[in-house]
């Protein structure tokens, strides 16, 4: 669908932290082209959205609003991280040697059964998986993480040897228990609260910091820069 001036971009998050972090960071990319980023969330029950994301839900939602807005553009924004199974490509990614090809592994997979499924033209599908999680963007600047709230600034110095033990944020693993999520629930005191937290980290950091560090995340953005 047009809007007036421009063209809208609708993502599917995967939840109400990853749909604001998309409102701080990514619609300010999108606007001086003229494209209206619209974040939405898959309904997994009645009244109930969020979380819950499997290949048949997914296409459903895709279909529906390709149809209600055939000019728009259409994308997703999800976390590698217990990803469901029937997702194309999940099933592959413990073959792959790195966090960003597991990823893009993924993302081209789902790609292709979405627009083989449904019919898409395949440039307005811009499908994004974030390794491994959305809370890994927020160690691309531990200074700036550890000063979103007053009381976190005593942790820098555990953030800082988060961050120094791998080669990108993008490659804090996918265990329970060390997820970029888990790291920042047992280091952070208030506690960490995605929805609440992530939005605010977001805007603190800034967009920059993150392209620099995490490269995966900074080539999505980089497709969407060259949107018409």
């Amino acid at each position: 669908m047009s809007v007036a001036g421009g063209r809208e971009f609708f993502v599917i998050a995967e939840g109400q932290s990853e749909e604001r972090v998309l409102k701080v960071l990514v619609a300010p990319v999108l606007r001086p082209n003229g494209v209206h980023l619209k974040p939405q969330l898959l309904q997994t029950s009645r009244g109930y959205a969020g979380g819950g994301i499997n290949f048949d839900r997914l296409a459903r939602h895709v279909h529906n609003v390709s149809r209600s807005a055939p000019e728009a553009y259409l994308g997703t924004f999800f976390d590698l991280y217990a990803l469901d199974s029937s997702i194309p490509g999940v099933a592959d990614v413990g073959k792959l040697a790195t966090p960003q090809a597991k990823a893009a592994h993924v993302e081209q997979a789902l790609h292709r059964s979405l627009v083989a499924a449904l019919g898409l033209r395949p440039d307005r599908l811009l499908v994004h998986v974030q390794p491994y999680e959305l809370e890994g963007l927020f160690f691309s600047d531990v200074a700036g993480l550890s000063g979103a709230v007053p009381e976190w600034a005593g942790a820098l110095d555990d953030l800082e040897r988060v961050r120094a033990g791998v080669d990108t944020p993008e490659h804090i693993n996918d265990g329970y228990d060390t997820k970029p999520s888990a790291r920042l629930s047992s280091l952070l005191k208030p506690r960490y609260r995605k929805t609440t937290h992530a939005p605010l980290i977001a805007e603190r950091i800034g967009l920059s910091a993150i392209e620099l560090a995490c490269p995966h995340f900074a080539q999505w953005i980089g497709r969407l820069r060259r949107l018409p």
